[in-house]
């Protein structure tokens, strides 16, 4: 079945997300895409209205998620292809990093507030409603009060008006919550290593997502630990990685018989320099050669 596939996108049942899933589908169909993973952040809400909703459309919908995990002190993000959302363990890995991520998320209010900036816990918690808070919500909070109301304009000028960076929320997140940085708070997610050998039990193929992305800054060394413990594959294409980040993990997906992927980790207007369907370099192939790896 020839085609493009897109492996990494979210709805609006991600907290960073503002597109509905059914929206997406459409979109997929009407860029004649072959198939695509809805890879929300520790959620599989959309399933299975989403693979129905496929099949209305013409475009095969592959049951996925995003989950948020930690390797040597860094956060890993791992997706799940093929997954079955209705496995009890997938539901406690999720309640498991739902739980860590409410945590962080006020602990980061905290250190904020002692920062001097206009914020409170109550602010946060209803921006990601229904979702637990991630960093970005933070910053929308902070960033809207600002435009709406001046608190702390001075300080946030950089992220506001013209020449601003973009995304701004983003950028907030980079120069805030990252390690080093002001707000930086421990994680507090599960273990990835825990993570791959129970996967196989939810049906699913271990793929690490945008391992050039900063926050993780995978090396050949990581991926062969992870390889040992049950990793499938590597998104090789994606929105993160820059050419030369393009082919270096394409040659270690492949030395390592890792299967590389494709996903552009669209989010809809949160990330508006990632219009959907703009990655072309998935082929379904890569989705033949996934199912090939199903436990």
């Amino acid at each position: 079945m020839p085609g493009r596939v897109d492996l990494h996108i979210h709805s609006s049942y991600s907290s960073d997300g503002d597109v509905p899933f059914r929206r997406i589908v459409r979109l997929a169909s009407e860029k004649e895409m072959a198939a695509i993973a809805i890879t929300d952040h520790d959620s599989t809400s959309a399933y299975p209205e989403a693979i129905e909703q496929g099949k209305r459309d013409g475009v095969e919908v592959i049951p996925s998620i995003e989950l948020t995990t930690l390797y040597d002190g860094r956060e890993f993000h791992l997706l799940v292809p093929f997954v079955d959302w209705r496995s009890p363990l997938l539901g406690r890995l999720i309640e498991r990093v739902i739980q860590g991520r409410i945590h962080e998320a006020r602990e980061r209010v905290e250190r904020l507030i002692g920062l001097g900036y206009d914020l409170t816990w109550e602010e946060v918690r209803d921006e990601a409603a229904p979702f637990a808070p991630l960093g970005v919500n933070i910053a929308q909070v902070i960033l809207r009060k600002a435009a709406e109301t001046g608190a702390n304009a001075v300080k946030l000028q950089p992220y506001l008006g013209e020449g601003r960076t973009n995304p701004a929320p983003y950028a907030f997140y980079r120069d805030h919550f990252l390690e080093g940085k002001p707000a930086f708070v421990p994680r507090r997610s599960i273990d990835l290593l825990e993570v791959l050998e129970g996967i196989p039990e939810t049906g699913g193929v271990p793929v690490l997502a945008h391992p050039g992305a900063e926050f993780q800054r995978v090396q050949k060394e990581d991926l062969l630990v992870l390889k040992a413990r049950g990793l499938q594959g590597l998104e090789v294409y994606t929105s993160y990685h820059d050419p030369e980040q393009t082919r270096s993990y394409l040659r270690l997906a492949r030395e390592l018989g890792l299967i590389p992927t494709a996903g552009s980790d669209f989010h809809g207007g949160i990330k508006p320099h990632i219009p959907f369907g703009f990655l072309r370099d998935g082929d379904y192939a890569m989705v033949e050669a996934l199912r090939l790896r199903r436990p």
